[in-house]
């Protein structure tokens, strides 16, 4: 039986990842940092099928310690300070555990088991200020975040242990993807609850930000097989994955809205408050190069996601459920 280790296991991509590692028979060990609250609702579901252990992308000595004690064959890295807004209020933070967490596990890996296969979370953020459309592997960064920073540097210090030290460690390229998971502040699921509300009686408004931004949106559950695929290739290397399409915040918003019959122009008001200092206005990749060497492909269309976001955000509102 194969051992994975999931670093970011409670989050949205680590639970559906987690998912599919145990229908193809793995043996999973989800790494979580010590917090003062419980934080395990997307994993509770598949709780008692997975190993949860404590350890912290600030702290070398946890990640030891934890791939000498369960000795995995991957690892999954997808913890981070994931949040692009919050890494303007936490930069240094955001260094710490997005670019440098990713050195802390390299090279824990490196001291442990150099054979360990590493999948690094790297993201289209990184392209920023994008200087080709759409952008692929050969892309030349242009961060416009210190989240974006710091995933460049998680990006390239994966490459360079990769050449020096012979690693098998992989970096997926990943276009924003979302589920019914996602959390709260990301501005797709903020749309998706606010339609629900709104539709139940319970708002009358919703406060965004730049609504002409334009993303490549596709589904979380698509996205962790890609991630999957990539550890079972003979060689190492880095994969854009997306959906080769884009997409406003006002199409998001359209679409949302349109599912529960309502006009957004009613109910949306702009907020300078949730304006990035640094815009990142166009990201579209181009995923052939996973298509062609990993044989993937998205499943799920842009309506059907936003469709599926709106109706599980009625459904855990009818129940009284909270929504985290």
């Amino acid at each position: 039986m194969p051992k994975a280790l999931i670093t970011g296991i409670t989050g949205q991509d680590g639970s559906y990842l987690a998912e599919l590692l145990l229908k193809q028979g793995y043996d999973v060990v989800g790494m979580v940092r010590r917090t003062s609250t419980v934080n395990f609702h997307r994993i509770a579901h598949i709780q008692n099928k997975v190993q949860i252990v404590l350890g912290d992308l600030l702290d070398q000595f946890s990640l030891v310690h934890i791939l000498e004690e369960y000795q995995p064959d991957e690892v999954y890295n997808l913890a981070a300070q994931s949040f692009v807004p919050a890494s303007w209020n936490q930069p240094v933070f955001t260094g710490e555990v997005t670019a440098l967490g990713v050195t802390r596990m390299l090279d824990a890996i490196r001291i442990v088991n150099p054979n360990i296969r590493l999948y690094q979370a790297s993201s289209s953020e990184m392209f920023g200020k994008v200087v080709e459309v759409p952008q692929r592997e050969t892309t030349p960064f242009y961060p416009r975040s210190p989240y974006g920073a710091a995933k460049v540097y998680g990006h390239w210090i994966t490459i360079n242990y990769r050449e020096s030290y012979g690693l098998h460690a992989t970096s997926g390229i990943l276009f924003n993807h979302e589920s019914p998971r996602r959390g709260l502040e990301f501005v797709t699921r903020k749309i998706s609850y606010h339609a629900a509300l709104i539709k139940l009686g319970r708002a009358d408004e919703l406060r965004l930000g730049n609504l002409d931004a334009r993303r490549d949106w596709g589904f979380a559950g698509d996205y962790v097989k890609a991630m999957w695929l990539m550890l079972q290739q003979d060689e190492p290397d880095d994969y854009v994955v997306a959906t080769g399409e884009t997409h406003s915040v006002v199409e998001f918003l359209e679409a949302a809205f349109g599912c529960v019959n309502l006009d957004w122009h009613d109910y949306v008001v702009q907020d300078p408050k949730f304006m990035r200092p640094a815009e990142v206005d166009l990201l579209v990749g181009d995923p052939s190069k996973a298509g062609k060497k990993l044989g993937w492909e998205p499943t799920v269309s842009f309506p059907a996601l936003v469709e599926m976001m709106v109706q599980a955000d009625i459904d855990l509102l009818e129940k009284g459920e909270k929504a985290l």
